[in-house]
């Protein structure tokens, strides 16, 4: 499940009022993908910028998720229609589905995950299946955008308390109303 967090937090606050993209770069994408699924790709402009549109969708997804509350404010301008957000998440996911394989001479076999010959394919098939686990889990109910100034992250609540998706922004947001109430 923290597969598809750590997807949408490749999107976070520069910690100068801006956004970075940890992922503006096909280098950037092969060094994500290594940390985080293992692999060894070589990605080219097109495949970062089918990640990066996935990723678009997830967030819109996420958005989704977290109504009634606010979205994270990275993706209030960008946000995909839910329908449109779904059709992407499932298109990429599609390699990824239980297939059935029933060779003449033996019994059927389901086979959870094939591999597809093209390894851009996989990730992405991997990336959106890990975030249709995620949203159709228990944990998409704990889901919150961070309410902090400047954080543009989704985070997963772990406790009735928790307000922020880190002890930083609880600080950042804390600083900002003292800031705000003594001006």
């Amino acid at each position: 499940m923290a597969l598809a967090l750590d997807f949408v937090s490749t999107i976070r606050h520069d910690g100068h009022g801006g956004v970075a993209d940890d992922l503006s770069t096909p280098d950037d994408l092969r060094a994500w993908a290594a940390t985080h699924l293992g692999l060894d790709l070589r990605p080219d402009a097109d495949a970062l910028d089918q990640v990066v549109e996935l990723r678009r969708a997830v967030r819109s997804l996420f958005a989704r998720a977290v109504h009634p509350g606010p979205p994270s404010k990275a993706d209030v301008s960008r946000l995909l229609t839910p329908q449109e957000a779904v059709a992407r998440v499932n298109a990429a996911a599609r390699p990824r589905l239980a297939q059935l394989s029933w060779p003449t001479d033996s019994d059927p076999v389901l086979i959870e995950h094939p591999d597809p010959a093209d390894p851009v394919t996989d990730m992405m098939a991997k990336l959106a299946q890990a975030a249709i686990e995620f949203l159709t889990g228990p944990e998409r109910e704990r889901l919150q955008a961070c309410p902090a100034p400047r954080c543009v992250r989704y985070f997963v609540k772990q406790h009735p308390r928790q307000a922020w998706c880190k002890p930083s922004c609880g600080n950042r947001a804390r600083v900002s109303r003292y800031y705000q109430s003594h001006r």
